[in-house]
């Protein structure tokens, strides 16, 4: 099992293992992280599974879809570089101890 931080905006951390080949979504849904709503179950169509991704797990992703950067311009932040719908992020053992942060508006 590989393992996903997520940061809450009050800086409260909560680690969830995930199985390889999981979403980032599944695994939050799975373990009740606060502010991942995923209402469309991981069909790149709600943008309510917006994080920021750390800077330093950037490089270690793949490049987002055009699909998803049209959807991240409907979150409810203000995307940056580091915005990523976590229903597009499948985990291997490469990403274990990914971080992501949770946008303070997703309560």
């Amino acid at each position: 099992m590989t393992r996903v931080i997520f940061v809450q905006s009050n800086e409260a951390t909560q680690e969830v293992d995930a199985i390889d080949g999981q979403s980032v979504m599944q695994a939050a849904i799975g373990g009740l992280v606060p502010g991942i709503f995923a209402e469309c179950g991981g069909e790149l169509s709600c943008a309510t599974c917006h994080v920021y991704v750390d800077e330093d797990w950037l490089d270690r992703l793949p490049a987002r879809s055009g699909d998803e950067t049209d959807m991240l311009e409907v979150t409810s932040e203000e995307p940056t570089e580091a915005s990523r719908l976590c229903c597009q992020i499948r985990m291997n053992p490469s990403l274990d101890g990914l971080t992501v942060r949770v946008p303070q508006t997703q309560k």
